[in-house]
């Protein structure tokens, strides 16, 4: 407040007070967070030796010192300890309490300045200085401060809950300024100790009033507010909690009908769920914090369907519930080589696996990776691992997917967040060990969703997948137990990081022989039975299949589900079907018979695949042929012969040996052998001249690897011109034209060399290519035969083409003898080069009988024909 308005309502502000005279000593008690006012009555409780003595040694005269301690942690305050103005007060009554402490009513008197201590033990005891109030003088300007004071007195007593509306009537009939200032302030309970003491040192009567107003003013704003903000509050809540009121009622309803609290019967379910999981500690904290996060929470929030789910999620994900069992070798073996004859390499590895598991329980899980054209068993072969193992079995197809939400899960941020097909399966089966298959982990996609190949490197690394961590769980899952197996038709679209982490096996085409053998066992009875003419008075049971592939690789050969296999090891065409899908024997009179010569045709003559899908598909078209003659009512059986080959599926689609022959009756043209995702294939070269100045054209839409070596062919055949007997200027007067057919498909390799040198070759020098024979190598400028690979797969392309002759880079035979069986040599002459003279050697004649043998047998294949 000015200074000018003080002097108005008090003529001596400024003046130096006279001091008051001193008093004789009064017994002085401290007290903690407590400023006793005049007129004020108070309760206090004494419970410290000191200031018991004090009370007990009071005599008639009840008259003490009351002061505030300056720290209420000070357990044995001295005079130090105490502000210098406190208030006298008379004792009215002693109430003893059962802990011994002692209930004092007093009241206030005047204010007075504490003086000279001449006593400390037991109690304290000092001289004192009444401090009365200062005289005003009554104005215009006091009153209205006086009125101000007692207005907002007022309208905190009316909204605080905890004071009484009786204050506001005492106020009311306080006439006096300052003893009014004094009550209103005593009556406050907002007011802390220090500020309580700063009105109670105030004996200026205006300066008291103007502090007390400030105070009131600040209270009422921070009502207001809190008041405000009470009504958006009460106002945004308003109907969520009409909705909870509501509930209530229907569950008070429902608990009176027996029908119980359906909330608390899921959430103790969940909490029993939670117990039964077996999860890691901090992964159930977590999921009992989220619990007990739901128990509270109103199922009408948005928050509690994705809480739920949550918790759900982790108590019913197999933490610890393995498939379990001791491993038994020797019944894995067998159930192995009743699934699948041959296959050494993968059974191999597969029992290796398990007799360390069986010797280490906690071994981290493979990561095995089937490469192999479309139709060969791969998928399947995951299922009967699992078999073997006595494991559950789950697979996710990777073809196409492009979002690495759907390996790791979404962010439980975002609205209809799911976890990812990793955790989903594994919920799914419900066991935390299962034979996960990775189908065409080739074929993954990738955006501005992220890349799903690089989410799978935590997922497949063995020193990683322990701690997996879903996006959406933000939990630990141990994928350590998990058998990976992968599957891709190949390997050059997998990321090298990706591809470091797993164990190549490669499954390739199969021969002839071997697709007979195939369709005689498995596919055959298969499809007699899906088109309904089994034998009259055979009903088996339908089989269920997952896929129509049939699987053989490399030494191995499977079916499962459908798929069938052939041992490479043996002549003897295998099988893998569970025992639930294999074929059952057909009794009685057959309605249909396919002799083996007829599936050769079919196989020969109508598909060039490297499984057997198509083999199927074609038989499957027979037997719907023949369920339509009986539906029509020729009920005879039917003999499947070359003749109703011809009817059912029309003429020959694939001329293969005759091709050959008929193709490289000219010179200039030679067969070479090529490998592509859906296995090998064979591959003419032409080459032809004319008149010109030399030049040379390549077309066939080949890629630059096939034009270099189309470059180093023609350079080393000009080079070495008086080896082959040729004029050094033969290409000066003519143009060399080399082309590749069907150039609408995309060629592209190493391994063409040595077959465009003996094109070359065999144009200039006017020599055609012994019938029957293919080859596959690089050249070099020197004229060096260089290895290649996929020779597996080419030397089965080869054999299914009906070559007889192969000519192989001489570096190859220890993967020949290593992955070819005696069975699939059979038939087919190999011949090993080092140089390119030494494939001239075989594939031309070097003489006229030998051209006129070539000739006869091309004849013979042709009139055959």
């Amino acid at each position: 407040m000015p200074n000018d308005f003080l002097s108005v309502i008090q003529p001596n502000a400024g003046q130096e007070q006279a001091k008051p005279s001193s008093q004789r000593a009064l017994p002085v008690l401290p007290v903690r967070e407590t400023v006793l006012f005049p007129h004020a009555v108070m309760p206090l409780t004494v419970g410290r030796e000191s200031s018991i003595q004090l009370i007990q040694s009071l005599g008639d005269e009840r008259t003490i010192l009351v002061v505030a301690q300056r720290d209420a942690r000070q357990d044995t305050p001295d005079a130090a300890d105490l502000h210098e103005t406190g208030t006298i007060a008379t004792i009215h009554k002693v109430v003893k309490m059962p802990n011994q402490s002692l209930f004092v009513f007093t009241e206030g008197m005047e204010r007075a300045r504490l003086g000279d201590f001449e006593q400390t033990a037991p109690f304290l005891t000092a001289t004192y200085e009444r401090w009365p109030d200062l005289d005003v003088v009554n104005s215009p300007e006091l009153e209205a401060l006086q009125r101000n004071v007692v207005s907002q007195f007022q309208q905190i007593v009316t909204a605080s809950p905890t004071l009484s509306d009786d204050l506001q009537t005492i106020a009311l009939n306080i006439d006096e300024p300052g003893r009014l200032a004094d009550f209103i302030a005593s009556s406050l309970p907002f007011l802390t100790t220090t500020d309580k003491q700063d009105l109670l040192e105030t004996p200026d009567i205006a300066a008291r009033l103007e502090r007390l107003n400030r105070h009131l003013v600040k209270e009422l704003e921070v009502q207001q507010l809190r008041s405000k903000i009470q009504n958006e509050v009460q106002d945004a809540v308003q109907q969520s909690q009409r909705e909870y009121y509501l509930r209530e009622q229907m569950k008070a309803i429902s608990k009176e009908l027996g029908e119980g609290d359906e909330g608390n019967k899921d959430v103790e379910e969940l909490r029993a769920k939670i117990e039964a999981a077996g999860m890691p500690a901090d992964t159930k904290k977590e999921a009992l914090k989220e619990l007990g996060r739901l128990q509270r929470m109103n199922p009408a929030q948005p928050d509690y369907g994705m809480t739920r789910n949550y918790v759900e999620w982790l108590a019913l994900l197999p933490w610890s519930k393995s498939s379990g069992g001791e491993v038994d070798i020797r019944k894995a073996e067998e159930c192995l080589n009743e699934d699948h004859y041959g296959l050494q390499k993968v059974k191999d590895r597969i029992l290796d696996y398990l007799s360390v598991r069986r010797l280490k329980p906690d071994m981290k899980g493979p990561i095995l990776c089937f490469v192999g054209p479309p139709g060969v068993g791969k998928t399947s072969l995951g299922k009967s691992i699992a078999r073997a193992l006595g494991r559950k079995f789950a697979r996710i197809s990777l073809g196409g997917m492009h979002d690495e939400a759907e390996i790791r899960g979404h962010r439980r941020t975002y609205i209809g967040a799911m976890p990812g097909q990793i955790v989903q399966n594994l919920k799914r089966v419900e066991t935390n060990d299962p034979v996960f298959m990775l189908d065409e982990i080739d074929k993954l996609g990738r955006d501005f969703r992220g890349d799903p190949a690089a989410a799978l490197l935590e997922t497949l690394d063995p020193a990683q997948n322990g701690t997996f961590r879903d996006n959406y769980l933000d939990q630990p899952f141990d994928l350590s137990k998990v058998l990976f197996i992968c599957t891709a038709n190949q390997l050059d679209p997998i990321p090298a990081p990706l591809l470091d982490r797993m164990e190549i096996i490669e499954l390739t085409g199969y021969t002839e022989e071997e697709k007979v053998n195939i369709a005689e066992r498995y596919l055959v009875p298969r499809q007699i039975k899906e088109n309904g003419i089994e034998p009259e008075g055979s009903h088996p049971e339908p089989v269920t299949t997952d896929t129509a592939t049939a699987a053989v690789g490399d030494d191995r050969g499977e079916l499962l589900n459908g798929d069938a296999a052939v041992s490479h090891s043996t002549a003897e065409a295998t099988a893998e079907v569970p025992e639930s899908n294999k074929p059952e024997e057909l009794q009685g009179e057959p309605r249909i018979v396919f002799p083996r010569e007829s599936l050769a045709i079919i196989a020969r003559h109508y598909t060039r695949e490297a499984g057997v899908r198509k083999l199927e598909q074609l038989v499957g078209t027979v037997c719907r042929k023949q369920a339509r003659r009986i539906a029509e009512g020729k009920t005879e059986p039917l003999t499947v012969t070359d003749e109703v080959i011809h009817q059912f599926l029309g003429g020959y689609k694939v001329r293969v040996d005759t091709e050959i022959a008929e193709r490289t009756k000219r010179s200039g043209v030679a067969v070479g052998l090529a490998w592509t995702p859906v296995g090998g294939d064979v591959l003419f070269i032409e080459a032809n001249k004319m008149k010109g100045k030399g030049s040379f054209q390549i077309t066939g839409q080949i890629g630059d690897v096939m034009k270099e070596s189309m470059q180093a062919a023609l350079t080393w055949v000009r080079s070495n011109a008086g080896l082959l007997r040729l004029d050094e200027d033969v290409l000066k007067d003519i143009d060399l034209h080399l082309h590749v057919p069907a150039g609408a498909i995309p060629k592209d390799g190493p391994s063409a060399g040595v077959t465009m040198a003996t094109a070359i070759v065999s144009l200039l020098t006017d020599r055609p290519v012994r019938p029957l024979l293919a080859m596959t190598g690089e050249i070099t400028l020197s004229g060096n035969v260089l290895p290649v690979g996929g020779i597996k797969e080419k030397f089965l392309a080869a054999k299914r083409a009906g070559v007889r002759d192969v000519i192989l880079p001489i570096d190859v035979k220890p993967n020949v003898e290593e992955d070819l069986t005696a069975d699939q040599i059979e038939g087919v002459t190999i011949h090993y080069a080092s140089r390119i003279e030494d494939v001239l050697d075989v594939a031309l004649p070097h003489t006229l009988r030998e051209a006129q043998q070539a000739e006869q047998v091309r004849e013979e294949l042709l009139s055959a024909a």
